[in-house]
This record gives structure tokens, sequence and C-alpha cells, in this order.
């Protein structure tokens, strides 16, 4: 029967798979979930994939129909294309889920025009990656073929769906954007959310130099509308431009916690707000200096200070403005407009979004700095919060041309599966691969629809090598989440990550005889950043992760000082190398848990368009990893948080740190919640805040609550940068 007329009535995998939420002697009766998948194959797959008499007859047909591009293939002889296709053809790959090939089909497989017949398989869409990211070498194709079929590396959603497609959309996944005071930037700005929209990513900008509501403008006192009006504006964009409506476009917009219009702001999130300003799909984040957090712990009055007078006084935007540093002499300052407010006032509505809604982001920007090796000043982040690279402001005049061309932000995104990456024969070597393939979509990409962008993607050359699996690999290898084991693995694999990618990325650079723009003035080439590796041994401190680390090589200090030498020699291509995304709808297809956070539930219920609830058990659970498979509702935030600060040492950008509550507090999970209400309040998600920010954590994500009636607030909607 054809894709398009299939009904879930005709087919029988969708009630195995439904037969999993239905215990057997109280058992989860996982084997139904075998029996749908291999019924998808038969009665789905099989039947309507469209098959060739050779390779060569394949490809021509996918040519010739617009399917792939001719330029890819013709890097490459016949027999090579042959030599790959039967070395993936004899890795064998299966999926291990019904999810996993459901969602590879349903969203990544290339499809007939008419939708009638499946056109590849996954190993055919790795084959068309590999030959895409290696862009001619023979060896780096079969390497990334390699890495890709065992599923050690997974491309972003947007590279792994469009590499090697005739008709394809862009290979990045996400923007960074900055607004300057001025209108011309306002409408630079919106214009660029709907170019950017409509070829695929998210979009995020931050508002934080636009002056306050109430604020002058050509000396009228009052006249200026401050950020509510943008924001509107930028709704309207991501709604407008929608990818042909096959995807709702996705913004987030952030505001520094020092802005005059922080609570307005907030408050337009809310399910109260005036409907002219109220704002219902687009995502905010707040950048929170140290200094806010200094001032709460004081319960001091906070001071906001005008972005208009700001930018007088010191020359510069808002945003660049170092507020802990300066905070006192802005406050003392009688030329710069300030208001006041408590800081716990801001504080307590702060969590009152993140309870009702799951925002704000938050953005430790200056965690965040006191961190980068990087000359320059991170001012924002991305829409899932883990980007975080330096920028510099445009200047655009009444033309809507750059005076000033600055640099924003593309986000060229990759990531390590976890469980399988730790089987790899040579880490190094496959971490290598993945550097190579990230680099080819930095050095492919070419946003011209946003000068800024383009300019900064040139300069920085910058990746985001990340990872997924992390809770599965835990229970595979009987590790509680959060305890002192799984500390130690986290802290050894990152740092593994953080010296291959290094590695890799200095090879690179003394191949090219390049490096990223600006190299000299940062850390790598001083020789600095490296001090904390080079001084100190850095080694499995725990008997079983050292067992499971045996046949990786862990890099001595030795090592890293060889490392340092070669890098302040031939310097890094890559500006920035790391960052851990969601992972959305990806880890699926990888049969792996989400990124590094814990799994939600043991059988998670999805709902999928048209087709209702589908059930995917956990990756790997059994009787015997089912101890260690704990809900992350049902998991001390603090572990999590001190997961990803073991991580977060070793990463130069962010990562996505989703907050996990239940709106009535399991007895004895935080010690605060002794002898008060069981309820979640404000006030353990301000503890949780601070004692991320205390961790050195640069960015949360949201807010996730599980409600005593089963429902979810905050859940992540949006899967543009959930690689």
């Amino acid at each position: 029967m054809a894709l398009s007329t299939l009904k879930p009535e005709d087919v029988s995998y969708y009630a195995l798979n439904n037969e999993i939420n239905i215990p057997v002697a109280g058992q989860i009766p996982l084997a139904k979930d075998k029996q749908a998948l291999a019924a998808f194959l038969e009665e789905n797959v099989a039947p309507n994939t469209k098959h060739f008499a050779s390779l060569q007859a394949r490809l021509d047909y996918l040519v010739n129909n617009q399917y792939y591009e001719q330029t890819m293939l013709d890097k490459y002889e016949l027999p090579f294309l042959e030599k790959l296709d039967a070395f993936l053809t004899a890795a064998g790959f299966q999926f291990k889920s019904f999810m996993a090939a459901y969602k590879f089909y349903a969203q990544y497989a290339l499809k007939t025009d008419d939708n009638q017949y499946y056109l590849e398989n996954f190993k055919d869409r790795v084959f068309a990656n590999a030959l895409y990211f290696a862009d001619g070498n023979e060896d780096l194709a079969m390497a990334l073929a390699d890495e890709m079929i065992h599923q050690r590396y997974q491309p972003a959603t947007p590279s792994f769906l469009n590499a090697g497609r005739q008709r394809r959309g862009e290979l990045v996944s996400c923007f960074l954007l900055q607004v300057a005071d001025d209108m011309n930037s306002i409408g630079r700005a919106v214009n660029s959310a709907l170019e950017l929209s409509r070829i695929g990513g998210g979009v995020g900008l931050t508002l934080s130099n636009l002056r306050e509501a109430g604020a002058p403008i050509k000396g009228i006192e009052g006249a200026a509308s401050g950020v509510l009006p943008v924001m509107k504006l930028l709704e309207d964009s991501f709604s407008y431009s929608n990818q042909l409506g096959q995807r709702q476009g996705a913004g987030v917009v952030y505001l520094n916690v020092f802005h005059p219009d922080i609570i307005s702001f907030l408050g337009a999130k809310k399910e109260n707000a005036d409907e002219k300003y109220r704002v219902k799909t687009l995502s905010l984040g707040v950048i929170v200096p140290d200094k806010y957090y200094e001032l709460v712990a004081q319960d001091a009055d906070m001071y906001l200070f005008s972005p208009y007078s700001v930018e007088r006084e010191y020359g510069q935007p808002f945003s660049y403005v170092d507020i802990t540093k300066e905070y006192d002499q802005l406050v003392a300052n009688p030329r710069i407009k300030k208001y006041k407010i408590k800081a716990r006032d801001l504080e307590n509505e702060i969590s009152k979004l993140q309870q009702e809604s799951g925002y704000p982001y938050i953005v430790n920007v200056d965690t965040a700095n006191n961190a980068s090796p990087i000359a320059g000043k991170i001012i924002m982040s991305n829409l899932c919060s883990e980007i975080m690279q330096v920028q510099t402001p445009s200047v655009i005049n009444n033309k809507q041309e750059y005076d000033v061309l600055g640099t924003d932000v593309s986000c060229n995104l990759g990531s390590t599966n976890i469980p399988n990456l730790m089987k790899s024969p040579d880490f190094g070597k496959s971490v290598e691969a993945m550097v190579r393939a990230l680099t080819f979509v930095t050095d492919s990409s070419n946003i011209d629809v946003v000068p800024s962008v383009q300019h900064g993607n040139q300069l920085a050359h910058s990746i985001g090598l990340g990872a997924m699996g992390l809770h599965t690999y835990f229970a595979l290898n009987h590790m509680q989440y959060g305890d002192e084991e799984s500390l130690d693995f986290t802290n050894i694999y990152f740092l593994l990550l953080n010296y291959y990618t290094l590695k890799a990325s200095n090879q690179i650079a003394a191949e090219r005889g390049e490096t990223f723009h600006n190299f000299k003035a940062s850390k790598y080439a001083d020789g600095s950043y490296f001090d904390k590796y080079v001084t100190q041994p850095w080694a499995p401190k725990t008997a079983k992760v050292q067992a499971l680390f045996k046949n990786v090589k862990i890099p001595t200090q030795q090592d890293w000082a060889d490392l340092k030498a070669a890098v302040m020699k031939d310097g890094l291509y890559h500006q920035n190398r790391l960052a851990v995304a969601p992972n959305g709808s990806i880890s699926y297809i990888n049969d792996t848990s989400a990124s590094l956070q814990p799994i939600v539930n043991r059988i998670e219920d999805r709902q999928e368009k048209k087709i209702g609830t589908i059930y995917y058990p956990a990756p790997g659970l059994s009787n015997d990893t089912m101890p260690y498979y704990k809900s992350a509702y049902d998991i001390d935030m603090r572990k999590e948080i001190d997961v990803y600060a073991a991580a977060q040492q070793h990463v130069d950008q962010s990562m996505s740190l989703t907050l996990f509550m239940r709106s009535t507090i399991p007895e004895g999970m935080y010690p605060w919640k002794q002898g008060r209400t069981n309820k979640m309040t404000t006030r353990d998600l301000n503890i949780l805040r601070n004692y991320a920010h205390h961790k050195g954590i640069k960015s949360i994500y949201y807010i996730r609550t599980y409600t005593d009636d089963q429902e979810e607030i905050g859940s992540n909607a949006c899967e543009s940068c959930s690689i």
C-alpha cells in the first residue's frame, strides 16, 4: 500500500507499539517494541522503498530527478562510490527501536516528490553525508561513514537532513543577532528574522541595547516605546516566515537583567498580559551579570540603567559594558538615568514566570566571559542557550547598508553518541573526523542574507561538537545519575573531547596555514588556557571509571604540554569547538537519551501528528538497567547541575541545561523544604539558579514542571536547534 494511503488501521505496528504500555504480569512487555519495529519495516518500509539494479542506476536516477547534487558525486570515481556503499552495507546497520525507525523514515529519509516511495534508508543517508562532508577526500569519506553508520557521530538535523540534496535548506542550526539602538538596526533585525526563519534556523536576538520605554528620542522625553513592540514585531515575523508552513518559525529574545524594561519584558509572557504586547510563541532569555547575584544575596536595592544614557556616556552599546565592574560608577554617575527596584522582587518575578511557562532562559554572562579564552565579549546566546561566542557591533546607515560590519553568529553543530563513541577503536581519530565534517559545514556556510552572520562565520570558523546519551551510558554501566562515578566519567569524557578537538583544530590550522581571526589575542596563543591541564594530572579517580577508559588514550601532562606548544606555534582553525545542544528528535534515531540530561520516563509517550501516541522505552531498558533509569523529576536537580558542571569546565561554549521540577516536591529531596510546604515555590527555583551560578554553569535552558494533574509546563516545542 502506497505511503500516502497508509492508515493506522491498515498496519499492525502502531497497535504493537501501544501494547508496550500494558504491563504483563507486572512487567513492561519490551518485546512488543521489537515486534513493532519488525512490522514497521515489513509493512511500511519494504513495500514502499524504490529499488534499483545497481548503485550507478540509483545515483543516476537521483541526479536526473533533481534529488542529489551532481557536483557532490563528481568529486569521486565510481569504484570508490561502490567501495563506500559496500562498506556501509557490510556494517549491517539495524535500528534498535520502533521509534528510531519511525522517526528516520518520517523525517529524514528522502522520498519521491509525490511522497509515494522512500529513496533512502539509513545507510543511504549516511552515504550522502559522508560524501558531502568529505568534499572529495576519500579517506575522510570512509572515516565519516564509519563514524555515522556506527552512530558514534550524529550531524545536526539540518546537516544530516540536507547533505547532498539538490533541493535543500541550510546546513546550520541557528543564528545569533544583536540589535542596536536605532530604527535602521531594528528594521534590519526584523528583515533578518524573516530571512533566517525562512531558510530554516532558530534565531536569537538581544534587545539589551534598545532604549527603554519612556526614554527620550531626539530630546523629546517619553517618546521611546521600549522593547515590547519590537518583541511583537519579531514574533509576527517568525510566525509569518514559517518555511512554507512546514514548521513554525522560532526565535528567542534576550534582555539584560539591568535593563529598565525587564519587568515588562517578563510580563509579556504571562497569560494575563495585555494582548497588544503579549508574546505567545517567542521565547525569552535574561542576561544575568554576577552583580545581580550579589545584590540578591544582600537583599539590596538594584538600579536599572538606561541603555541610551549608558551608550552616550561609555561610547559603546549597553551589551558591551561590564555591568559588574562598572555598577558602582553607573550608580554614582548623575548623567546615567536609572531606576530603583528590589533585587529579590525581580528574582521572584523570574521564578514566577519560570513556574508558569518555563521561561526565561538564564545566561550567566560574566561566568561565560570569565571562562572564555577568546578576546572580545560574549553578550547573548541562542535559541537553546548552548552557543556562546564573542560578537562585535554593526553600524547600519539610512540605506540599510553597513557602515561598520560587525560579527554575528551561525551555529554549526554535531554530536557524539557517548555509549557508541566509548566503543570506538580510536577515540581521537573518531573526534578528528567529526571536527573535519563540522569544518566543512562552517567553510561552506554562506548566509549572505545577513552579512553580519556571514562575516562572523568567515572570521571565526566556529563549530559546536556536543554529546548525547549520557544517562543511557550511566544506566548501561550501573551508575546512578549524579553519583561520584557519574561525575568522574563526565569529567574525563569532556576532557577528552576538549583535548582531541583542540588537537584536530591545531592540525587543520597547520595544514592550511590559517587560524581564526584575532587568534594572537586569545589565551590559546599565549598558552595560559592550558595552565590547568599542564600543572596537574587529569585521570579517572574511581575504579569503575578507570576500567571504562582502559582502552582510551587519556592525555598526560606532557601530552597537554606538547599540545600547548603546537597551538602556540601553529594556532587553531576554530574560534569555538564545543557546545552541547538539547538533541531532541535526533536522539531517538540514535537510540540513546537526549543530551546530558536524565530521562523523563522509562516509557516515554510521544504525541505524533496524525498518528497519536507512540511509546518509546528508554534506550537499553531492561531489568538490569531499570534501577539506574530514574526520572529527571525524581532526581535532586543539584545532581544534574553537578553533572553539567563536571562537563562545563572543559566546554568552551555552553550546554542546554533543562531543570525538571514537580509541582509537589517528593519528601526529602531538598533539605531546605523541611518544615515548609511540599509545593514547588519561587524560593526553590531561586536556590537552584544560585546553585548553578555557584557551580560555574553558564546558562539554564527551560524549567519543566510536572504538575499534580500530570501536565508538563515548559516542554520544549522547538526543534530547530535540537540536533
